[in-house]
């Protein structure tokens, strides 16, 4: 079956999501910098949160423009991704309602690995689907850098308790990996055209 619909109802979850989390943080009625102190916590986790939100789109668009169809294994393997996804905006609400609690810093940790591990899914079932086209295989690679985001997300999660701090700076650093966008589909499709 054809991609289109996986893609169309991927990026419309993702925009959805991004709205739920903007909405969720409360604007305070005064001008005076100590009441825009109260909502920084909100603002800080939505900043992450929009970050790593747009950074699945990114790849998750790239991952898609690399296949030509898809099938049930995919469309199941999609929905875990966006399950996992949906749940960013609860958990950035807490971070924000709570100041970055210890345990809303570690559950926020425990939403993104297993995001990362369904997206890892995504992509193992795309190659599994389209063994006829070794692009994608060979554009996947290895996903050392998806592996080393699980591993730091794996580590991040019991530092929240140490200090939520070390723990939200942990994945931070896995945004900040991925900021810049992960090419290698994009380079492997290049060279083939």
């Amino acid at each position: 079956m054809g991609k289109n619909r996986v893609e169309a109802f991927s990026d419309g979850v993702m925009a959805i999501l991004i709205t739920i989390m903007v909405l969720e943080i409360k604007i305070p009625h005064a001008a005076g910098l100590h009441e825009l102190a109260t909502v920084l916590p909100a603002l800080i986790s939505y900043l992450l949160s929009f970050v790593f939100i747009g950074i699945y789109w990114n790849n998750h668009h790239h991952l898609f423009h690399a296949v030509q169809h898809v099938n049930g294994q995919v469309l199941w393997a999609n929905l875990h991704l966006l399950f996992w996804l949906s749940l960013i905006p609860a958990v950035n609400y807490w971070i924000g309602d709570s100041a970055f609690s210890a345990l809303s810093v570690a559950s926020y940790g425990c939403v993104l690995l297993l995001a990362g591990i369904a997206y890892f899914l995504l992509t193992r079932s795309l190659v599994s689907e389209c063994a006829d086209n070794p692009t994608l295989a060979a554009a996947i690679g290895n996903d050392a850098k998806g592996k080393i985001s699980l591993a730091i997300y794996a580590v991040g999660i019991p530092c929240a308790f140490l200090n939520p701090w070390i723990g939200y700076g942990l994945y931070v650093l896995v945004a900040a990996v991925w900021l810049v966008p992960d090419r290698r589909i994009e380079r492997t499709l290049t060279n083939k055209c």
